[in-house]
């Protein structure tokens, strides 16, 4: 199965039909999962459900969707311990970018797999150390 690291900026959008990028990430990131495996950080969970609170003003439904991505069978989360914490803090310094940014490009450079991001400076820094792309149809 082939493995991808999917940023919160795709999930965000994959849950949230207001979202600009939904049309695009809700059929996408669906497909991904039917046929592949997902894999994010251990902050991807406060990365969707904290935006999707802001956003909709829902407690219930931040909470449901921190649950629906526990529930996901083919979404790995990869806990952020001194390995990666390292990686990021490199990325960080080397490519520029924000602390959390730098996770997302650290676990896929760590795991050589490519990142997917709607984040455009993400996806042009972080292009220095691994695959980025966005999500298309």
């Amino acid at each position: 199965m082939i493995a991808i690291v999917v940023d919160a900026s795709v999930w965000v959008s994959y849950f949230l039909k207001e979202d600009v990028h939904h049309p695009i990430s809700r059929p996408w990131l669906t497909n991904q999962l039917e046929n592949g495996i997902v894999v994010g950080p251990t902050i991807l969970l406060g990365e969707v459900a904290g935006p999707v609170a802001r956003e909709t003003g829902d407690k219930a439904l931040a909470h449901a969707t921190h649950q629906k991505l526990m529930e996901l069978p083919t979404l790995r989360i990869v806990p952020v311990d001194d390995r990666l914490g390292e990686a990021a803090a490199i990325a960080a310094v080397d490519f520029g970018l924000r602390a959390a940014d730098a996770i997302y490009v650290a676990l896929a450079q760590v795991l050589n797999i490519p990142l997917i991001t709607w984040d455009r400076r993400q996806g042009e820094r972080g292009a220095a150390a691994v695959l980025t792309s966005s999500p298309t149809l």
